[in-house]
Order: structure tokens, then sequence, then C-alpha cells
């Protein structure tokens, strides 16, 4: 299933990478700046943004690092994303390297810190990444994750796990707070910290974004607007003459790190 479905995902992004790119969605969002007091990276820090996208991550730890390296599957989104960057102006410490998260290109420890942003619920075998991250992160380096946070609801998880698909087919699942931590956990990371923040999605905009045809983003507003009160609630949509305008859901950051090396006293003891 992997490499088909990589495939898939590289299709995907490559079509739709500039709307990625200018989405006011990514570029405008207070997770970065949440993701930046997780990490407190400094001038020394060599960070890797796996699954980059549209570069907004990148841009935004560019000045704050000594130098970062985005990485992601899908070339033409790379390109995109250089673009992006350059035209910004004002950084000249990104490099731009092709990268399956799931079997990372480069050598162990090579990075202090990690950043992966709203990327992982496209990953065939997350605790497979989660490995490759620990393993390219340097001992006592820093990462931090963010994704969209599953609802720990059943009926609302399944609603949201098929609004997703229905946008987009290379989604495959989201997961719970507990399930992240565990994951994470499992992997070999100290986990520090997780937080939840909400995130107010313009619908046209987010459905449009995957490439959608007018047809189907009709098909998605109508699953919206079919849903019972207890999931509109749960999602804050709101609704102008049968259109969804809005609706919200829940993003969650993972702050961990993996453990330092323990010193000779320590392994004598």
């Amino acid at each position: 299933m992997a490499k088909n479905f990589k495939d898939k995902v590289r299709e995907q992004f490559s079509r739709t990478a500039e709307s990625y790119v200018r989405s006011p969605s990514f570029a405008q969002s207070d997770d970065l700046a949440e993701a930046a007091r997780m990490l407190q990276p400094t001038c020394d820090d060599i960070l890797l943004d796996v699954a980059c996208g549209g570069g907004h991550s990148a841009l935004y730890f560019a000045p704050l690092v000594r130098s970062v390296v985005a990485s992601d599957l899908a070339m033409q989104m790379l390109k995109k994303a250089q673009e992006f960057i350059s035209e910004e102006g004002g950084v000249e410490n990104v490099t731009f390297r092709e990268a399956d998260a799931e079997d990372l290109p480069f050598p162990a420890g090579a990075f202090t810190l990690l950043v992966c942003r709203i990327a992982p619920h496209h990953f065939p075998d997350v605790p497979r990444a989660l490995e490759e991250f620990h393993r390219v992160l340097r001992r006592g380096g820093r990462m931090v994750i963010i994704d969209t946070l599953l609802a720990d609801e059943p009926h609302i998880a399944e609603f949201q796990h098929n609004y997703e698909k229905l946008r987009d087919q290379t989604h495959i699942r989201a997961f719970t707070q507990t399930e992240w931590e565990q994951m994470v956990v499992d992997a070999g990371f100290i986990l520090h910290e997780t937080t939840v923040q909400k995130k107010t999605h313009d619908f046209q905009e987010w459905a449009k974004r995957s490439g959608l045809s007018r047809d189907e983003v009709q098909q998605l507003n109508k699953m919206f607007i079919e849903a019972s009160d207890e999931i509109q609630d749960f999602f804050q949509v709101e609704t102008f003459a049968g259109e969804v305008e809005t609706f919200t859901d829940n993003k969650v950051l993972i702050s961990a790190s993996r453990p330092p090396k323990k010193s000779p006293q320590a392994g004598n003891k």
C-alpha cells in the first residue's frame, strides 16, 4: 500500500501546491508561535522541517536558528516552497530536500530541532516516522509535532474522519491526544508538554485548497449542514443561507525531546 499511496500523495500535493503556499490558514496561525515557545530555538540550532508543505514553518524558524532543512515528499511542493521563501526575502539559511518522513535521507543525530506541522495524518506509518524523527535528532534534541486532533467521542471522530477523507483522499487518520502521547513515548522520546489550540477555517478556502470540484465542495457542505446539532456544536459550524461559512477544529501540539546521553558516572551507579 505504502508505495502506491505515496505516489498518490505526491500527485495530490504537486497538483495543489500553489494553493497551500498561498493559504492564509497556514501562513497566519498561532501554532507557529506556540511551537517556538516549546522549542526555544537558538542561533546554534539546526532545524529539520518534515513535510514542509508551502514552507511557512521553515520561513518562520529560519531567522531564529543557524539553518533549516525543509523536506517534503512532493518535489513540486518543495519548488513552490522555495519560490515562496525566495519571494519573501531576507532568508538565506534554508535548504530544500526531497524526503519521505518514514525514511529520512539524513544521518543519525543531524539536527538539534525538528518540527512537523499538519502532516502526520497523511503518513501511512506514524510510529515509523517517529522512529525516524528520533534517529535524526541529536541526543537532547527537541521536537514539536502539530496536527489535527481526533475527537475522543467515537461518533464525532467518525464524522471527522469522513469529512477529512471526502475532502482529501490522501488523509489516512488523525489521532487523539492519548494516542499521540503514547506513540511519542513508545518511539523513545521524553514527552514534555501537550497543548490544544482551536483553529477556525474559512470553509470555502479550506475545501478548495485540496482541489475539490464545485460539486465536491457542495457535497462536503451538505455533510456539515445535515450533521447533528451535537456535531455542529462541537465544530462550531457557522452557516448562512444553507452554506457553511466557517467551522472550528482542534490542533494538538506535542513537545518532546530525545533523551540526552547518560554520563559515565550515572551508568556506573
